[in-house]
């Protein structure tokens, strides 16, 4: 089984989740997002895996959302997919992936179920 999260070693949910992984025995395959963020197709089928929209996926509470302009309602599809590996803190996380599943990790264990 082949098991990958994006994840953000400074946030306890993302830690959290990765410790859970890890205690199941679960190899995982760990990409931190901040540093390599996905492509415009990996994110695309992400999104298409998680069945959301990409606002849906977005941080919106951090700064950057409204300084980089995400908050326009005008924004498409890809524009906001553009704008969420361009600036990768806006993407919600952790992301686990897993048998052509993926899952957020809020709380940790909602991955199990794609295990």
């Amino acid at each position: 089984m082949s098991v990958k999260i994006y994840h953000n070693p400074r946030c306890s949910k993302s830690r959290q989740t990765l410790q859970l992984l890890k205690e199941k025995g679960i190899d995982v395959e760990i990409i931190e997002y901040l540093k390599t963020p996905p492509t415009e197709a990996e994110l695309s089928d992400i999104l298409q895996k998680l069945n959301m929209e990409p606002r849906a996926l977005m941080r919106r509470n951090e700064a950057e959302y409204k300084a980089t302009g995400m908050d326009n309602t005008e924004l498409t599809k890809e524009e906001l997919i553009k704008g969420m590996i361009a600036t990768p803190k806006l993407i919600e996380r952790p992301i686990v992936l897993s048998n052509d599943k993926a899952a957020i990790g809020r709380p940790p264990e909602s991955v199990i179920e794609i295990l």
